[in-house]
């Protein structure tokens, strides 16, 4: 028996920021991009990963949450510390130089860790944060 991970859902506060950001500056392929109402759902992920994704939602659509719950949440993703994911790349200067040039909010440069991984650090446009691993 195999196990993938099929979707990581991240939180998104402009929709065509995250699409920007993921399609064109990260290189990831659209999948999806279903809009309800006023919100928008949009799935991306590796060219050469169809069954990995990613699902940039719209941050606490669920009828069932409050107003102030929905604020609370949106305080936490503003100061990026409600959602994160790891990326990996086999060439992390490169992805780096670009992530950069696409004016991507810089928390780490690319850094040897004690514990051996070799990463830098993004913020996406709604505050998500990225890692970056160097694959070995």
């Amino acid at each position: 028996m195999d196990i993938i991970i099929h979707y990581a859902f991240l939180p998104h506060t402009d929709a065509d920021a995250a699409l920007a950001f993921y399609r064109d500056t990260l290189g990831f392929e659209v999948r999806k991009d279903v809009g309800y109402e006023d919100m928008r759902w949009i799935t991306v992920g590796p060219p050469n990963q169809p069954n990995t994704s990613i699902v940039l939602h719209p941050p606490a659509a669920d009828p069932t949450i409050t107003d102030d719950e929905r604020r609370t949440i949106l305080e936490l993703i503003a100061k990026g510390n409600f959602a994160a994911v790891t990326l990996a790349t086999d060439d992390l200067d490169a992805l780096f130089e670009r992530l950069q040039a696409g004016d991507a909010e810089v928390v780490q440069e690319p850094t040897d860790q004690d514990y051996g991984v070799r990463d830098c650090a993004f913020r996406d446009p709604a505050g998500n944060l990225l890692r970056i691993n160097q694959l070995t």
